[in-house]
């Protein structure tokens, strides 16, 4: 807007159901920018617009929202609550001045903010938490606020007190302003004077504020000490301050079904939220007087191709221009949800998206390509992946379609991975949980019309064997014309577990001309995919020790053949045993839950090895433990509901341990059936 006299980029986070979107639409009614809010029920909303989205009434991505109040320029993300999409409110947080974190007064979903909390004070993004739904609850406000310090790495001080009748509110007194206001439906708060019921809570919460403050200001201290209170004006300034290093996280409140407490959100963002200084202290060096974005989010839209939504930093970026390696802007845009209004240029602390930028991924920093070379802005770390179908399309010829339809996928959402499996002729769709596997193929089959089939990976299992057997193996076949030889005598032997494959000969006098001795080592290697139990064979040394050939019917075919029907011969002798692969298993988990997770891990065959205090996650454990592949599919699922959707996991492979009994059994079985 031309009469600007700011802008101010805001993330909307926070718990699955805790009214984010409908938060998002009564900002955008309050400034006037929509004339009617709609309801995530019903599916109209600016943001929540996909088909995925719409069909959960719950957020799957990133949306983008902007309005004007009070001559500064809002652009609100508003991003998914589920910990499966977390990536994506990461990406977004990167890009933003502020970060509001909506919750609801319920006391036992607290933890559910663990990971916000820590993933906002380690990027020293300033924090707002804003209690939604406040006109449903007996809760009281210091009550949610003494619940949630505990997952909060920095200190929560109150902004706001309720004004109540009986238990329920119906107002509210400013700690910053002293002055009180009564809620009303679709007109915005009422001054009013305070009641005395509520003047020592009052007192109460304003020096909690004050005495936070002074925390990171001597000179307010001093004068606290003196008893000498601030005017609200310097009480704002010191909030400023503080709240631009993260250094507090005020607290405030409303409904924004009812749109109550939302205007002073906005003027409270405002009245100190951090400016300028917050993006001067992110750029990378040698950025002073260059032009610098950095992409929060990718679209790739039906019509429009792809979009880049990011954040431009510092100085202009137009339409048209040419960033990093000659990569041409294709159309720029304000994002109102799905809807895309053209401008010619983003000025710093505009949020916009840029058209057919197709090399540049989300977290990637671009600058004009004629400019000065900038360093790359931080960017969040992808979360491991837990869970994971194999896929395959539906029909044969969309086959050639699925490759370039994941890569595009992947290139909206950088924590999906689609990678073959050699070991089991699979191609597997990486994901963060069920859902969020579901959402990326509803969006294959929407968007690309890709329809697949998914089913439980398989597990890569392997066999070995326990003692060494001698063989001898002779491949005659006599035609018309020249014949097939090959004659070999070969000794198998276990090895170490982890060693893998060897090969040795130790022919003498030309017995095996030294031109067919890599056949016979191809035609071992050959059969070693497929052993007697039906699995590639590993830790196994096989030696080539004698043999004979024929001047005229020997060649490379024949003495291949005779390696691998050695080993055919020798393999059911050498007392194979399956193998199935071990992984290592880290799972982090509020410490409240450790039991319950050790029980969890031995009721799947695992091994609990220890486990310790998180580093620099209070009130966190770390449990360290192995586990059967096998039964880490669903492992996420129940870890999560477990832990009230908080738990996570890291696991890389271990080793194979033997696998015998009935578990052997059925596992033979079952390969058996597919064969």
């Amino acid at each position: 807007m031309s009469d600007s006299t700011g802008a101010l980029n805001i993330a909307l986070v926070g718990p699955y159901t805790s009214g984010k979107t409908t938060l998002l639409e009564s900002m955008l009614f309050v400034a006037g920018a929509i004339g009617r809010k709609g309801k995530v029920t019903d599916g109209n909303t600016v943001g929540d617009w996909s088909d995925e989205a719409r069909g959960r009434q719950s957020s799957v991505e990133v949306n983008a929202a902007s309005f004007e109040y009070r001559d500064h320029r809002f652009t609100i993300l508003d991003c998914p609550g589920s910990i499966e999409f977390f990536a994506e409110t990461a990406n977004a947080l990167m890009g933003v001045d502020l970060a509001i974190i909506v919750c609801t007064p319920d006391l036992n979903r607290v933890w559910t903010m663990g990971r916000l909390f820590k993933f906002l004070a380690q990027h020293e993004i300033p924090h707002v938490l804003f209690a939604n739904r406040m006109d449903e609850t007996a809760v009281r406000v210091a009550e949610l606020i003494e619940a949630v310090q505990p997952v909060s790495d920095r200190p929560l001080v109150p902004c706001q007190v309720a004004i109540r009748d009986g238990d329920n509110v119906n107002g509210y007194v400013d700690l910053i302003t002293g002055k009180a206001y009564e809620y009303r439906d679709q007109e915005g708060a009422v001054g009013v004077d305070a009641p005395e019921t509520v003047s020592e809570r009052r007192e109460d919460a304003r020096t909690q504020l004050l005495e936070s403050l002074a925390d990171f200001d001597d000179t307010l201290l001093e004068r606290l000490l003196e008893d000498e209170i601030p005017e609200p004006e310097e009480i704002q300034a010191y909030l400023r301050g503080v709240l631009a290093d993260a250094g507090v996280v005020p607290v405030m409140m409303g409904s924004a079904e009812r749109d109550w407490g939302v205007r002073r959100l906005l003027e409270s963002l405002i009245d100190f939220a951090p400016g300028d200084a917050l993006a001067a202290r992110r750029l990378p060096a040698g950025a002073d007087g260059a032009s610098v974005a950095q992409v929060v989010k990718t679209y790739m839209t039906q019509h429009g191709g792809k979009v880049s939504l990011a954040r431009v930093w510092a100085g202009t970026i137009e339409d048209g221009m040419t960033l990093n390696d000659g990569q041409r802007i294709g159309g720029m845009y304000r994002m109102q949800g799905q809807q895309q209004n053209k401008i010619d240029k983003a000025q710093a602390g505009d949020i916009v998206g840029l058209g057919r930028l197709e090399s540049v991924s989300t977290g990637d920093t671009v600058a004009p390509a004629d400019g000065p070379g900038v360093e790359p802005m931080p960017r969040a770390d992808l979360p491991s992946s837990v869970y994971a179908y194999a896929v395959r399309a539906s029909k044969r010829e969309d086959e050639v379609k699925v490759s370039g339809a994941m890569s595009r996928l992947a290139q909206e959402d950088p924590s999906l991975s689609f990678q073959p499996n050699p070991d089991t002729q699979e191609a597997v769709l990486w994901g963060q949980g069920e859902m969020h596997l579901k959402v990326a193929l509803d969006r294959l089959a929407g968007k690309y019309g890709l329809s697949l089939q998914t089913e439980r990976p398989k597990v890569a299992y392997k066999e070995a064997i326990r003692k060494p057997v001698s063989q001898h193996a002779r491949f005659k076949k006599q035609t018309g014309g020249h014949g097939q030889f090959g004659d070999v005598h070969i000794d198998v032997k276990p090895l170490p577990r982890g060693t893998g494959f060897e090969f040795q000969e130790k022919v003498v006098g030309g017995a095996v001309p030294r031109q067919y001795i890599p056949a016979v080592e191809a035609g071992v290697r050959d059969f070693l995919t497929s052993g007697p139990l039906g699995f590639p064979v590993v830790d196994v040394s096989v030696t080539l020790t004698d043999g004979k050939h024929h001047s005229v019917d020997s060649s490379e075919m024949a003495f291949k053949t005779a390696g691998r029907m050695a080993m055919a011969e020798a393999m059911p002798k050498c007392n194979p045993v399956l193998l199935e692969p071990i992984c290592e298993v880290k799972i982090s988990i509020p410490s409240e839950f450790t039991p319950n997770v050790q029980r969890l891990v031995t009721g799947r065959r695992g091994q609990v090895l220890g486990f310790q205090t998180r580093e620099d996650w209070s009130g966190w454990d770390e449990v360290t433990s192995q586990m059967p592949q096998a039964e880490m599919h669903d492992l996420i699922i129940e870890l999560r509901s477990l832990t009230l959707g908080v738990g996570t996991f890291e696991s890389q492979f271990d080793r194979l341990q033997e696998l015998t009994g009935r578990l052997a059994d059925d596992v033979l079985a079952a390969a058996k059936e597919d064969d």
